[in-house]
């Protein structure tokens, strides 16, 4: 009587096990394929973009995210539990009041306050559809097995696939991943998510100078760049470019102040002015801002930084040498650093701010080196369509420069080189043969401390009033860009 039994039970534990089987393998497979292609959500807040998705499923179950900073990919400073952590891309910032009242009130690093409950609403979004396009990516398989068995009804097998991809889903996520929510909407910083550089925030002021009125940051625009040392030029003066004939000499004379000029050749935000800067020599250059600070009676700093950070020498030597200049990949390149850029802008105007003597603040945008006439470059590769491009960027640059000091309140000087451009009989522009290309020539610099005298008139003493840019025509182009 029982050995009827036994074949039954024989046959239901191998359908129970092939059921078995069949779900996890097709749970496990679209759970899978749906991490992988799920779109990430995006969310904005403060004048954020970011976008919220998963990284694939993990062997360990617990450690860092993903968080993708304008390109530059790194684990998160947080750790979460289970194996599918968040991965987050932060790809754009946009200045707006509201990004500057939350910075005045609690620091640059305050931006991601409102961002982080933003973060959390879009994990669980993502999961929303993941759970979906899970469904969809079971579905598929389980119709054709259904269909080749011919048992039991398609609607029954798919019924029970979909039942155990939901479980395994939800359930995994719910039990492994419960508490990533709660961990980002306690990310309060952006410091939270990727900790403190080293290099910067963390340098003491130097010794203090209170006999300077005025001190200059930057990069090698500030410096002077290919233009003629001092008599008795220290080894950092030599390493970062700095000339006796920079605007800021020209300010000090001008004006009988002292003139602190600690500008750098390629100095940027984070490794020049709120960063040490390695030098191209070796040499470490301390950080600029810091040594501003420790000017206690200074009247106004001027601050000249953005083109190192867009790679600008870089960028136009490519366009010299390319068919052309605005093709995607290079397009894309520039849009990625500009939005670098901007979140360190925030946080040099944001520390500018918080100087203890609170000086004025003057930013410099950048001159257009080049004119409506650029027949002498055209050897070069330089030819106007390209210039267009280069120009648009720069106008792009300029933007961001300009609308940071207005709503920080900080004023702008724009130096104006038309008419004294590249391929002009008297350019206020270094050529392809200078020892700088593109940069100012002395004439240049002392129409930028024009610039800057018009834009900041308060000076005491009362100025002594500028000359105008000597009328001396740089040498010949003969050699590349660059």
């Amino acid at each position: 009587m029982c050995r009827p039994r036994a074949p039954r039970l024989l046959r239901l534990a191998r359908t129970a096990a092939f059921y078995v089987v069949t779900f996890a393998v097709v749970a496990a497979g679209a759970i899978w394929l749906a991490l992988r292609v799920s779109p990430l959500q995006t969310v904005s807040a403060a004048g954020q973009t970011a976008q919220v998705g998963a990284t694939l499923p993990n062997a360990s179950l617990r450690g860092p995210g993903e968080l993708d900073l304008f390109g530059q990919v790194m684990a998160t400073k947080p750790d979460f539990a289970g194996p599918i952590r968040p991965r987050l891309a932060l790809e754009h910032i946009t200045i707006d009041p509201q990004v500057i009242q939350m910075l005045r009130a609690s620091g640059p690093s305050k931006v991601a306050l409102t961002l982080s409950q933003q973060l959390a609403a879009g994990w669980e979004h993502y999961f929303l559809w993941e759970t979906l396009i899970a469904i969809g990516f079971a579905a598929i398989p389980l119709i054709a097995i259904a269909a080749v068995r011919k048992r039991p009804a398609i609607w029954k097998l798919l019924a029970g696939g979909i039942a155990v991809v939901i479980a395994v889903n939800v359930g995994g996520i719910a039990l492994t991943a419960s508490g990533t929510p709660q961990v980002l909407r306690s990310v309060k910083t952006l410091d939270d998510l990727v900790g403190v550089d080293p290099l910067t925030g963390t340098a003491a002021a130097g010794a203090p100078q209170p006999g300077v009125q005025a001190v200059v940051i930057g990069d090698s625009t500030a410096a002077g760049w290919g233009l003629p040392w001092g008599p008795s030029p220290t080894a950092e003066d030599q390493a970062c470019g700095r000339s006796p004939q920079s605007y800021a000499a020209d300010l000090a004379a001008a004006n009988q102040w002292t003139v602190l000029n600690v500008a750098c050749g390629s100095a940027t935000v984070e490794n020049g002015l709120l960063g040490p800067e390695v030098l191209y020599n070796g040499q470490i250059a301390p950080p600029q801002l810091p040594q501003a600070a420790a000017a206690t009676r200074a009247k106004l700093v001027i601050v000249s930084v953005g083109a190192d950070d867009l790679s600008w020498s870089v960028m136009t030597q490519l366009c010299a040498a390319q068919a052309v200049c605005d093709d995607k990949v290079s397009s894309a390149y520039f849009t990625q650093l500009l939005n670098t850029f901007t979140r360190n802008y925030y946080q040099l105007l944001s520390d500018l701010d918080a100087l203890p003597a609170h000086p004025a603040v003057l930013v410099n945008q950048y001159y257009s080196p080049f004119g409506v006439n650029v027949g002498c470059l055209q050897k070069y590769g330089m030819a106007p369509a390209k210039v267009q491009v280069l120009l648009a960027r720069l106008g792009q640059l300029n933007k961001v420069l300009q609308q940071g000091a207005n709503l920080f309140g900080f004023g702008v000087a724009t130096p104006r080189f038309t008419g004294h451009e590249l391929c002009t009989a008297v350019p206020w522009v270094q050529g392809p043969s200078d020892s700088a290309p593109l940069h100012p020539n002395a004439a240049g610099e002392l129409a930028i401390a024009l610039a800057d005298q018009q834009a900041f008139p308060l000076l005491s003493p009362p100025p002594v009033e500028l000359p105008v840019p000597a009328k001396t025509p740089s040498p010949t182009a003969t050699s590349a860009l660059g």
